[in-house]
């Protein structure tokens, strides 16, 4: 990809546009049909100048700073194409950009950008422009949540294993779906030295730092039982107080069918 098809956007961009029920006891309280949590998904760098505002935006959206009658899950992927400019984001990833690339692909957009926010895998806007923002979740299309519970466990000192047994509660036709886990920390502070941020303290929530495939599935009911497991490599300085896991069943257009939220034991 050519550097001509990236860009860094500010607020007032023309661009268009917590919590589900989960617990890692085991316990579910189902959601009420098609009133499952909204996926927000922001794609963010610490080495564009525009993206600690929209990742201060997330974070009080997380927070609860705002009135939505809309429940979502946020995460946030730090891509790594703008490295070269002289801070190197220490939770970027070449899978990221893959993931924001593929969504560009799928919403045929011309450039790949950050701030950016996808919402739902069917909306994108400009991530630190807040009115769109909360109008893009306010009317992004709902699902059931899935009914996984979830069993952790740490196999390794470097490793932490989750099996998830549950429903998706939304049908899967032929064309097939994956099953997603995203494993993400909240409260990351760090000083920036160089840069476009070159001076700041960056924080940020959301992070996702692992992602894994819990299975694909095909032409099943939304009642029929999916089960999987998904292991994630840990990275030093793991803290599972900080952490959460979030689900999320995508098709083959990118697009969301459910998702669910668990928060990780504290003793893990």
């Amino acid at each position: 990809m050519s550097r001509r098809l990236f860009a860094c956007f500010g607020g007032g961009s023309s661009k268009k546009g917590v919590h589900a029920n989960g617990k890692t006891n085991g316990t579910v309280v189902e959601a009420a049909v098609g009133d499952g949590p909204v996926l927000v998904e922001l794609f963010s760098s610490q080495g564009c100048a525009t993206s600690p505002a929209a990742e201060l935006l997330l974070s009080r959206l997380g927070r609860g700073d705002f009135q939505l009658d809309t429940p979502f899950i946020v995460l946030a992927y730090h891509v790594d194409y703008w490295d070269y400019m002289g801070w190197k984001d220490p939770y970027g990833s070449s899978l990221s950009t893959v993931r924001q690339k593929a969504y560009v692909e799928a919403l045929r957009l011309d450039t790949m950008f950050t701030p950016q926010v996808v919402v739902q895998g069917r909306a994108q806007c400009v991530g630190n422009d807040e009115d769109i923002l909360l109008s893009t979740i306010s009317g992004a299309p709902r699902f059931p949540a899935p009914s996984f519970q979830a069993n952790f466990q740490r196999p390794t000192s470097e490793s932490l294993q989750v099996t998830l047994t549950g429903a998706l509660r939304s049908k899967v036709d032929n064309n097939g779906a994956n099953v997603m886990v995203a494993l993400y920390e909240n409260g990351l502070v760090n000083d920036c030295p160089a840069g476009e941020n070159r001076g700041m303290v960056l924080s940020n929530d959301f992070v996702v730092r692992k992602l894994e495939k819990l299975c694909t599935v095909k032409d099943i009911a939304a009642k029929k039982t999916v089960s999987g497991t998904a292991t994630f490599t840990l990275w030093d300085g793991f803290n599972s107080e900080k952490c959460a896991l979030a689900v999320f069943v995508q098709n083959s257009s990118h697009q969301i069918f459910g998702s669910q939220k668990f928060e990780l034991p504290n003793d893990l």
